[in-house]
């Protein structure tokens, strides 16, 4: 897949560096993966949720922080939406929210 917007992960690994080998150990796992629909990414991740008709919520590190994607199955696009604390999550809404 190709993850659009992979600066965003990178900068908040720098302010979160707790945070960092799991996304990107997440990020290195997406850019591999060929996901066709929304059962192959529960194959692989099965405490993922989706939200909205192409959000995934995907919960790194145990839980502490969540990542928020859109998937263009069709193209093989994922568009990085969110990525913050489980805290910051229950602030927003996963089927809306976009990167500031």
């Amino acid at each position: 897949m190709r993850i659009i917007a992979k600066k965003v992960l990178l900068a908040f690994c720098d302010k979160h560096p707790i945070a960092r080998q799991s996304l990107l150990a997440w990020h290195e796992e997406a850019v591999k993966a060929v996901w066709m629909t929304p059962q192959d990414i529960k194959a692989r991740y099965a405490t993922a949720s989706f939200v909205g008709r192409n959000r995934v919520v995907f919960n790194i590190k145990g839980n502490d922080y969540r990542l928020i994607v859109a998937v263009a199955y069709r193209i093989g696009v994922v568009y990085i939406k969110f990525v913050g604390t489980r805290g910051e999550y229950d602030r927003i809404d996963a089927q809306t929210v976009e990167l500031e």
